[in-house]
């Protein structure tokens, strides 16, 4: 019994290392033990509460956003490197939904994917010229969405930004922005992104 259990825990140990956005009941469900046993094992391995983990990685980013100011994002980015690619968690709370649905509103979903898209943009002014988006599916309360961005091109002072978010493995939101970038004479900002 004492085996299965520092087993697991060694498991667990990887799994957060490797998924550090894994909540306790992805855990749970993964090794199926409850959740409670999940936490249990985190205290024991002193491995913090996904929030904090969460907070851990954004604040290791955030020095790297120029266009935004780290209370004009919404969602917390976990990953960014500028004009390439940025991930950002939003939490879909009470205040994000329909009281009568409990659906999220659209324009949070948006909001996310945009501020991730200017982000994204490694120059002191990013401004979106252009979007367009789609709506996969409903988002309820209580999921996280995560957004993926990723630069596909970067001209003299547009760049273009795809942006896809996923409840899970799910698409839940897809778009396509233009962002306007101010060009500095002799920047560095001009180049085609290889995929």
């Amino acid at each position: 019994m004492k085996k299965r259990k520092q087993e697991r825990q060694k498991l667990l140990k990887e799994t957060i290392s490797e998924n550090p956005f894994i909540t306790d009941g992805e855990l749970a469900e993964q090794f199926q033990v409850s959740i409670q046993t999940i936490r249990l094992d985190r205290l024991e391995l002193s491995i913090p509460e996904l929030r904090e983990r969460i907070k851990h990685v954004a604040k290791r980013t955030f020095d790297d956003v120029k266009a935004l100011y780290a209370d004009e994002v919404i969602g917390e980015i976990v990953d960014l490197q500028l004009d390439q690619s940025a991930i950002s968690i939003l939490e879909i709370k009470k205040e994000h939904v329909f009281t009568r649905t409990g659906i999220a509103r659209g324009h949070h979903l948006f909001a996310q994917a945009n501020s991730l898209a200017v982000a994204v943009i490694d120059d002191e002014l990013a401004l979106t010229a252009k979007a367009n988006i789609h709506f996969v599916r409903q988002v309820q309360v209580g999921e996280r969405v995560v957004a993926k961005a990723r630069v596909t091109q970067v001209e003299r002072v547009r760049t273009m930004v795809e942006v896809n978010s996923f409840v899970g493995s799910e698409s839940v939101f897809k778009g396509s922005f233009t962002m306007y970038r101010s060009h500095l004479e002799g920047g560095n900002n001009h180049h085609e992104v290889s995929n």
